[in-house]
């Protein structure tokens, strides 16, 4: 410098003076980023690696149990919908075998980790988990980006104008049968006045067809269901026996509900309830009685997705892929505009959101064991007071692994694959709106 102020002009001298800054600024900015964490968002290097950045997913394990933690990519900050929907689908368009495998390797959704400990930590204090607990050791609330329930897509002022008493509003419940409905039913009983109840399991179609048919609700068009709701001042409605209608029951005004259960678990149930008890089935053998109960196959998913008649033939097969990623998709986004969405296997811990969701007092009904027809075949296992959570639901069901020969075990689980899927994404609904502050209805957890 003291070179240039002997042979230059002012001007010149000025120049090189300011180039020099500028270069020492530019380095120092640089070694600034690369120290707080890398390049910049507009280098050509760093772009691919801010695109298939990963984050650790809570709400999976305990701490330190590294095996099991799950890695998801960004969802960015409207929420992990998408990427839940995405994977669900990816799976979807598997073979069964493949798919199953990679459900319980990798437990994607962080529901089956979570059910496992679960189960040994109810076993081993001999009651149900706080929610405080569950928070902290086992499924904390995942940051927004994780969470397949946002961006939230249910309506809460349907949920409001059901709590509030608005005329005309009610609570539409998807049964799906053997999986804790009839418990939702007796839970809708101890909540609302007689008068609002329908007298045949919360199914009000039993009087409109004059005792011919029950839980038929797909069949009744939207304004038909609407009058005479109002008009008989039920306040719930039961659908058992039809899929959910995907194009119209979401324009009722109506708050919304369904509860899951394994898909196995539910399967064996139906066997037991109906044929082993002696409730209108005589075959005695599961392997004769799966294979004139196809319709059964995916239940869930059909219920759902409301796929047209014969889906079940996408079920299997490379080609039927794409048909197969569209029926988890439409089934998914179902389920996201759904209020509530229940575990059996947890009922014990949905008291919360059923409180706030709906407004009911008395959630007695979520630990009482029920079951429809009990006269015709009574059972004395001593279940039927909840007061281990899931741990006295395994206690009174059968247990697939021990009951199904290898065989049949794997023929069933394929068939029901789809089914699997879904489940695991309800379930990931179910605890994230079970530990996050912000459970919906407008309402916080309480």
């Amino acid at each position: 410098l003291s070179a240039v102020f002997r042979d230059s002009t002012v001007l010149e001298t000025g120049f090189l003076v300011g180039l020099v800054l500028v270069a020492a600024i530019v380095l120092w900015t640089y070694q600034y980023i690369a120290d707080s964490g890398g390049m910049p968002p507009s280098s050509p290097e760093a772009a691919p690696q801010l695109l298939q950045k990963t984050v650790h997913l809570r709400g999976s394990l305990p701490k330190n149990d590294n095996n099991n933690q799950q890695i998801i990519s960004t969802g960015g900050a409207g929420g992990g919908y998408e990427h839940f929907s995405n994977m669900a689908q990816d799976l979807a368009a598997l073979p069964p075998t493949e798919a199953l495998q990679k459900l319980e390797q990798s437990d994607p959704f962080g529901t089956r980790a979570f059910d496992s400990k679960l189960l040994e930590h109810e076993t081993t204090l001999g009651r149900v988990l706080t929610i405080d607990e569950i928070k902290q050791q086992l499924f904390s609330c995942p940051r927004n980006e994780e969470r397949i329930t946002l961006p939230d897509a249910r309506v809460e002022q349907k949920a409001l104008d059901f709590r509030e008493g608005k005329n005309g509003s009610f609570l539409f419940f998807q049964h799906l049968r053997k999986a804790g409905g009839t418990n939702f039913c007796s839970l809708a009983t101890k909540n609302l006045p007689k008068k609002a109840q329908p007298h045949y399991y919360c199914m009000p179609d039993m009087a409109w067809s004059g005792n011919k048919n029950a839980g038929y609700l797909h069949s009744w068009p939207n304004e038909e269901i609407i009058t005479r709701m109002k008009s008989s001042g039920f306040r719930i409605a039961g659908n058992e026996w039809e899929n959910f209608d995907v194009t119209r029951h979401f324009d009722l005004p109506a708050v919304f509900a369904t509860s899951f259960r394994k898909p196995l678990d539910r399967a064996l149930s139906q066997f037991r309830f109906e044929c082993i008890e002696d409730r209108g089935c005589r075959i005695k053998d599961v392997h004769k009685w799966w294979e004139t109960r196809k319709d059964l196959w995916n239940v869930y998913t059909k219920t759902f997705a409301d796929p047209p008649v014969g889906a079940r033939k996408y079920f299997r097969g490379d080609e039927f892929a794409k048909e197969r990623r569209n029926f988890m998709a439409e089934a998914i986004g179902t389920l996201s505009k759904f209020h509530i969405v229940l575990s059996m296997e947890w009922l014990a811990y949905g008291g919360p959101q059923v409180r706030s969701v709906l407004g009911f007092d008395d959630v007695s009904a979520l630990t009482t064991r029920v079951r429809p027809h009990i006269g015709q075949a009574k059972r004395d296992d001593g279940q039927d007071k909840n007061n281990l959570g899931s741990a006295s639901i395994a206690k009174a069901s059968w247990v697939p692994k021990e009951y199904l020969d290898a065989e049949q075990y794997k023929k069933m689980s394929e068939d029901l694959v789809l089914d699997e899927i879904l489940t695991d994404a309800a379930r990931r609904m179910f605890l994230e709106r079970l530990v996050c502050e912000d459970v919906g209805g407008g309402v916080a957890i309480q």
